[in-house]
Protein backbone atom coordinates (compact mmCIF):
# COMPACT_ATOMS: atom_id res chain seq x y z
CA UNK A 1 0.00 0.00 0.00
CA UNK A 2 1.58 3.56 -1.29
CA UNK A 3 2.65 5.80 1.74
CA UNK A 4 0.36 8.95 2.14
CA UNK A 5 0.65 11.62 -0.03
CA UNK A 6 2.35 14.90 1.54
CA UNK A 7 -0.19 17.61 1.41
CA UNK A 8 1.59 21.21 1.19
CA UNK A 9 -1.16 23.76 1.60
CA UNK A 10 -1.18 27.53 0.08
CA UNK A 11 -2.64 30.84 -0.61
CA UNK A 12 -3.46 31.25 -4.60
CA UNK A 13 -2.06 34.16 -5.33
CA UNK A 14 1.25 34.15 -7.64
CA UNK A 15 3.72 34.96 -4.81
CA UNK A 16 2.27 32.19 -2.54
CA UNK A 17 2.23 29.91 -5.80
CA UNK A 18 5.38 30.47 -6.64
CA UNK A 19 6.93 29.98 -2.95
CA UNK A 20 5.07 26.79 -2.32
CA UNK A 21 6.27 25.32 -5.88
CA UNK A 22 9.80 26.12 -4.64
CA UNK A 23 8.77 24.23 -1.26
CA UNK A 24 7.74 21.44 -3.03
CA UNK A 25 10.22 20.94 -5.23
CA UNK A 26 13.27 21.18 -2.53
CA UNK A 27 10.91 18.16 -0.30
CA UNK A 28 10.91 16.44 -3.89
CA UNK A 29 14.80 16.73 -4.33
CA UNK A 30 15.21 15.47 -0.80
CA UNK A 31 13.16 12.89 -0.40
CA UNK A 32 12.39 11.43 -3.89
CA UNK A 33 10.52 8.55 -2.85
CA UNK A 34 7.87 10.31 -1.10
CA UNK A 35 4.72 11.87 -2.84
CA UNK A 36 4.26 16.09 -2.47
CA UNK A 37 0.62 17.50 -3.51
CA UNK A 38 -0.34 20.95 -3.34
CA UNK A 39 -3.64 22.13 -2.15
CA UNK A 40 -4.70 25.79 -2.91
CA UNK A 41 -6.97 27.07 0.35
CA UNK A 42 -8.38 30.91 -0.07
CA UNK A 43 -7.86 32.98 3.25
CA UNK A 44 -9.79 35.84 4.68
CA UNK A 45 -6.63 38.00 3.14
CA UNK A 46 -7.17 37.30 -0.16
CA UNK A 47 -10.49 38.06 -0.06
CA UNK A 48 -10.58 41.22 1.27
CA UNK A 49 -7.83 42.48 -1.45
CA UNK A 50 -9.83 45.65 -2.51
CA UNK A 51 -10.16 46.48 1.35
CA UNK A 52 -7.64 49.19 2.93
CA UNK A 53 -5.51 47.28 5.27
CA UNK A 54 -4.87 50.46 7.00
CA UNK A 55 -8.30 51.87 7.56
CA UNK A 56 -10.60 49.17 9.35
CA UNK A 57 -12.48 50.03 12.53
CA UNK A 58 -10.73 48.33 15.27
CA UNK A 59 -7.11 47.13 13.18
CA UNK A 60 -7.04 44.27 11.00
CA UNK A 61 -7.17 40.93 12.71
CA UNK A 62 -4.13 38.64 12.87
CA UNK A 63 -3.59 35.60 10.93
CA UNK A 64 -5.51 37.54 8.13
CA UNK A 65 -3.38 35.08 5.69
CA UNK A 66 -2.71 32.16 7.53
CA UNK A 67 -5.76 31.16 9.88
CA UNK A 68 -7.80 29.14 6.81
CA UNK A 69 -4.39 27.13 6.07
CA UNK A 70 -3.81 26.65 9.86
CA UNK A 71 -7.32 25.04 10.10
CA UNK A 72 -6.46 22.89 6.98
CA UNK A 73 -3.56 21.65 9.09
CA UNK A 74 -5.73 21.32 12.41
CA UNK A 75 -7.78 18.96 10.52
CA UNK A 76 -5.59 16.72 9.16
CA UNK A 77 -6.42 18.18 5.48
CA UNK A 78 -3.21 19.17 5.29
CA UNK A 79 0.64 18.48 6.74
CA UNK A 80 2.91 21.41 5.86
CA UNK A 81 1.71 25.27 5.40
CA UNK A 82 4.01 27.43 3.07
CA UNK A 83 3.46 31.35 4.53
CA UNK A 84 5.74 34.59 3.63
CA UNK A 85 6.34 34.74 7.08
CA UNK A 86 6.27 38.23 7.78
CA UNK A 87 2.10 37.28 7.31
CA UNK A 88 2.49 34.66 10.50
CA UNK A 89 1.52 35.69 13.27
CA UNK A 90 3.80 35.45 16.08
CA UNK A 91 1.16 33.41 18.64
CA UNK A 92 0.45 30.09 16.50
CA UNK A 93 -2.47 28.04 17.50
CA UNK A 94 -2.57 25.30 19.91
CA UNK A 95 -0.43 22.46 18.63
CA UNK A 96 1.37 24.17 15.73
CA UNK A 97 4.84 25.21 15.38
CA UNK A 98 7.09 26.98 12.88
CA UNK A 99 9.34 23.90 11.96
CA UNK A 100 11.43 25.59 9.28
CA UNK A 101 12.18 28.55 7.19
CA UNK A 102 14.45 27.37 3.87
CA UNK A 103 17.52 30.24 3.25
CA UNK A 104 16.23 33.74 3.18
CA UNK A 105 16.47 36.11 0.03
CA UNK A 106 17.36 39.58 0.13
CA UNK A 107 15.43 41.58 2.89
CA UNK A 108 15.45 44.72 1.24
CA UNK A 109 12.83 47.10 -0.71
CA UNK A 110 12.18 48.37 -4.02
CA UNK A 111 11.26 52.13 -5.44
CA UNK A 112 9.38 51.36 -8.18
CA UNK A 113 8.99 54.68 -10.87
CA UNK A 114 8.49 55.97 -14.03
CA UNK A 115 11.59 56.95 -16.24
CA UNK A 116 12.24 60.32 -16.86
CA UNK A 117 11.72 58.99 -21.00
CA UNK A 118 7.72 57.85 -20.30
CA UNK A 119 5.06 59.07 -22.50
CA UNK A 120 2.83 61.73 -21.29
CA UNK A 121 -1.33 60.97 -20.60
CA UNK A 122 -3.42 61.08 -22.93
CA UNK A 123 -5.44 64.25 -21.39
CA UNK A 124 -8.82 65.45 -23.19
CA UNK A 125 -11.95 68.03 -21.63
CA UNK A 126 -13.64 64.91 -20.95
CA UNK A 127 -11.28 62.81 -19.50
CA UNK A 128 -8.38 64.89 -17.68
CA UNK A 129 -5.35 63.10 -16.67
CA UNK A 130 -2.51 64.34 -14.38
CA UNK A 131 0.90 64.05 -16.27
CA UNK A 132 2.85 61.04 -15.73
CA UNK A 133 5.72 62.64 -14.51
CA UNK A 134 9.21 60.22 -14.44
CA UNK A 135 11.96 60.36 -13.08
CA UNK A 136 15.83 59.09 -13.69
CA UNK A 137 17.55 55.77 -13.09
CA UNK A 138 18.54 55.14 -9.53
CA UNK A 139 16.36 57.86 -7.75
CA UNK A 140 16.32 57.44 -4.76
CA UNK A 141 13.78 58.63 -1.53
CA UNK A 142 16.03 61.68 -1.60
CA UNK A 143 15.90 62.67 -4.82
CA UNK A 144 11.75 62.57 -5.00
CA UNK A 145 10.54 65.86 -5.49
CA UNK A 146 8.78 67.11 -2.68
CA UNK A 147 4.86 66.13 -2.14
CA UNK A 148 5.50 63.20 -4.26
CA UNK A 149 3.18 60.55 -4.06
CA UNK A 150 3.99 57.15 -2.61
CA UNK A 151 1.69 53.95 -3.12
CA UNK A 152 1.66 51.34 0.00
CA UNK A 153 -0.64 49.75 1.88
CA UNK A 154 1.92 48.77 4.40
CA UNK A 155 1.69 50.80 7.87
CA UNK A 156 5.56 50.61 8.45
CA UNK A 157 6.46 51.82 5.00
CA UNK A 158 4.18 54.62 5.19
CA UNK A 159 6.18 55.37 8.82
CA UNK A 160 9.32 55.12 7.45
CA UNK A 161 8.83 57.03 4.26
CA UNK A 162 7.17 60.24 6.53
CA UNK A 163 9.93 59.88 9.27
CA UNK A 164 12.34 60.53 6.52
CA UNK A 165 10.21 62.72 4.12
CA UNK A 166 7.05 64.54 5.81
CA UNK A 167 6.33 66.21 3.10
CA UNK A 168 5.38 62.88 1.47
CA UNK A 169 1.83 62.09 0.35
CA UNK A 170 1.23 58.09 1.18
CA UNK A 171 -1.46 56.89 -1.09
CA UNK A 172 -3.46 53.45 0.05
CA UNK A 173 -2.81 50.96 -2.83
CA UNK A 174 -3.66 47.35 -2.97
CA UNK A 175 -2.96 44.17 -5.67
CA UNK A 176 -0.07 41.50 -6.50
CA UNK A 177 2.84 42.80 -7.73
CA UNK A 178 1.84 43.15 -11.33
CA UNK A 179 -1.05 45.16 -10.80
CA UNK A 180 0.91 47.85 -8.57
CA UNK A 181 3.50 48.13 -11.09
CA UNK A 182 0.91 48.52 -14.02
CA UNK A 183 -1.05 51.23 -11.29
CA UNK A 184 2.43 53.67 -11.19
CA UNK A 185 2.56 53.23 -15.18
CA UNK A 186 -1.10 54.55 -15.05
CA UNK A 187 -1.78 56.73 -12.60
CA UNK A 188 -0.16 60.05 -12.97
CA UNK A 189 -1.38 60.84 -9.48
CA UNK A 190 1.32 58.36 -8.32
CA UNK A 191 4.36 58.74 -8.60
CA UNK A 192 6.15 55.46 -7.12
CA UNK A 193 5.17 52.44 -4.97
CA UNK A 194 7.21 50.00 -2.60
CA UNK A 195 7.90 46.32 -2.87
CA UNK A 196 9.71 43.56 -1.10
CA UNK A 197 12.78 43.18 -2.98
CA UNK A 198 12.02 39.05 -1.97
CA UNK A 199 8.63 38.72 -3.84
CA UNK A 200 10.35 40.68 -7.59
CA UNK A 201 12.68 37.62 -7.25
CA UNK A 202 10.75 34.84 -6.39
CA UNK A 203 8.53 36.06 -9.37
CA UNK A 204 11.29 36.33 -11.84
CA UNK A 205 11.56 39.94 -11.86
CA UNK A 206 15.19 41.03 -12.76
CA UNK A 207 16.40 44.45 -12.72
CA UNK A 208 19.18 45.49 -14.70
CA UNK A 209 22.52 47.35 -14.36
CA UNK A 210 20.72 51.00 -15.40
CA UNK A 211 17.42 49.85 -13.30
CA UNK A 212 15.23 48.91 -15.73
CA UNK A 213 12.69 46.21 -14.37
CA UNK A 214 11.88 42.72 -16.53
CA UNK A 215 9.78 40.03 -16.67
CA UNK A 216 6.01 38.85 -17.28
CA UNK A 217 3.35 41.95 -17.16
CA UNK A 218 5.93 44.52 -16.73
CA UNK A 219 4.75 47.82 -17.99
CA UNK A 220 7.01 49.75 -20.32
CA UNK A 221 9.03 52.44 -18.53
CA UNK A 222 9.59 51.54 -15.42
CA UNK A 223 12.26 51.66 -13.24
CA UNK A 224 13.31 49.97 -9.84
CA UNK A 225 16.34 51.23 -7.19
CA UNK A 226 16.86 49.06 -4.26
CA UNK A 227 16.81 50.72 -1.25
CA UNK A 228 19.39 50.09 1.45
CA UNK A 229 18.51 49.08 4.87
CA UNK A 230 19.42 52.61 6.62
CA UNK A 231 16.58 54.15 4.49
CA UNK A 232 14.28 51.51 4.96
CA UNK A 233 14.60 48.92 7.47
CA UNK A 234 12.30 45.84 6.66
CA UNK A 235 9.33 44.30 8.52
CA UNK A 236 10.02 41.13 10.52
CA UNK A 237 10.54 38.09 8.63
CA UNK A 238 10.46 40.07 5.08
CA UNK A 239 11.93 37.35 2.51
CA UNK A 240 12.00 35.00 4.77
CA UNK A 241 9.53 31.47 3.99
CA UNK A 242 7.83 29.92 7.24
CA UNK A 243 6.62 26.46 7.11
CA UNK A 244 4.04 25.22 9.85
CA UNK A 245 3.12 21.88 11.06
CA UNK A 246 1.33 20.29 13.77
CA UNK A 247 3.64 19.79 16.45
CA UNK A 248 3.23 16.26 16.95
CA UNK A 249 3.84 14.96 13.22
CA UNK A 250 6.87 13.50 13.26
CA UNK A 251 7.27 12.65 9.49
CA UNK A 252 6.51 16.43 8.54
CA UNK A 253 9.40 17.43 11.24
CA UNK A 254 12.00 15.02 9.80
CA UNK A 255 11.08 16.73 6.30
CA UNK A 256 11.21 20.24 7.64
CA UNK A 257 15.08 19.20 9.27
CA UNK A 258 15.82 19.30 5.61
CA UNK A 259 14.20 22.62 4.62
CA UNK A 260 15.41 24.42 7.31
CA UNK A 261 18.33 27.14 7.20
CA UNK A 262 19.88 27.34 10.74
CA UNK A 263 20.65 31.16 10.15
CA UNK A 264 17.52 32.30 9.29
CA UNK A 265 15.78 30.44 11.46
CA UNK A 266 17.55 32.18 14.40
CA UNK A 267 17.66 35.48 12.97
CA UNK A 268 14.14 35.09 12.10
CA UNK A 269 13.28 34.03 15.85
CA UNK A 270 14.79 37.36 17.01
CA UNK A 271 12.86 39.59 14.54
CA UNK A 272 9.73 37.52 15.67
CA UNK A 273 10.66 37.74 19.37
CA UNK A 274 10.94 41.60 18.76
CA UNK A 275 7.48 41.62 17.35
CA UNK A 276 6.12 39.83 19.96
CA UNK A 277 7.73 42.07 22.65
CA UNK A 278 5.95 44.82 20.89
CA UNK A 279 2.37 43.38 20.94
CA UNK A 280 2.51 43.60 17.16
CA UNK A 281 0.99 42.14 14.06
CA UNK A 282 2.14 41.91 10.21
CA UNK A 283 0.69 45.56 9.89
CA UNK A 284 2.34 46.75 13.30
CA UNK A 285 4.42 50.26 12.44
CA UNK A 286 7.94 48.46 13.53
CA UNK A 287 10.90 47.07 11.34
CA UNK A 288 13.79 44.56 12.40
CA UNK A 289 16.33 42.73 10.58
CA UNK A 290 19.03 40.54 12.60
CA UNK A 291 22.20 38.75 10.66
CA UNK A 292 24.44 36.11 12.23
CA UNK A 293 27.80 37.33 12.59
CA UNK A 294 30.13 34.18 13.56
CA UNK A 295 28.47 32.74 17.22
CA UNK A 296 26.91 36.23 17.59
CA UNK A 297 23.16 37.54 16.41
CA UNK A 298 22.68 41.11 15.94
CA UNK A 299 19.56 42.74 16.24
CA UNK A 300 18.33 46.38 14.40
CA UNK A 301 14.76 47.82 14.83
CA UNK A 302 12.70 50.33 14.96
CA UNK A 303 9.14 51.54 16.17
CA UNK A 304 6.89 53.98 15.36
CA UNK A 305 4.16 53.25 17.92
CA UNK A 306 2.47 56.37 19.25
CA UNK A 307 3.77 58.13 16.56
CA UNK A 308 7.17 58.33 18.03
CA UNK A 309 10.34 56.91 16.11
CA UNK A 310 12.59 54.61 18.52
CA UNK A 311 15.72 52.84 17.19
CA UNK A 312 17.86 49.87 18.81
CA UNK A 313 20.10 47.94 18.14
CA UNK A 314 21.60 44.92 20.27
CA UNK A 315 23.68 41.40 19.91
CA UNK A 316 23.61 38.33 22.15
CA UNK A 317 25.14 34.66 21.30
CA UNK A 318 22.96 33.08 18.75
CA UNK A 319 21.65 30.53 21.45
CA UNK A 320 19.88 33.61 23.02
CA UNK A 321 17.98 35.09 19.75
CA UNK A 322 14.84 35.04 21.53
CA UNK A 323 15.97 37.10 24.30
CA UNK A 324 17.74 39.74 22.17
CA UNK A 325 14.30 40.24 20.40
CA UNK A 326 12.28 40.19 24.46
CA UNK A 327 15.49 42.99 25.32
CA UNK A 328 15.35 45.52 22.24
CA UNK A 329 11.20 44.94 22.74
CA UNK A 330 11.89 46.02 26.33
CA UNK A 331 13.68 49.03 25.30
CA UNK A 332 11.87 50.49 22.29
CA UNK A 333 8.24 49.95 24.25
Amino acid sequence: MAEKPIIICTRGSALALAQSNLIAAQCRAAFPSLQFELKIIKTTGDKLQKASMAKVAGGLPKGLFTKELEVALLQGKADLAVHSLKDLPTDLPAGLVLAATPKREDVRDVLIYRSAGFPAAQSSTLNPQPDRRGFKAHTKLKDLPKGAAVATSSTRRKMSLLAARPDLQIVEIRGNVATRMHKVAEHGELDATILALAGLTRLHFKISARGAISGEDVPDGLLATVLELDELLPCVGQGAIGIETRADDERTAKICERLNHANTFHAVTAERAFLRGMGGGCQSPVGAYAQITGDKIWLNAVSFQDEQVKRGKGKRPITEAALLGEQLAQELR
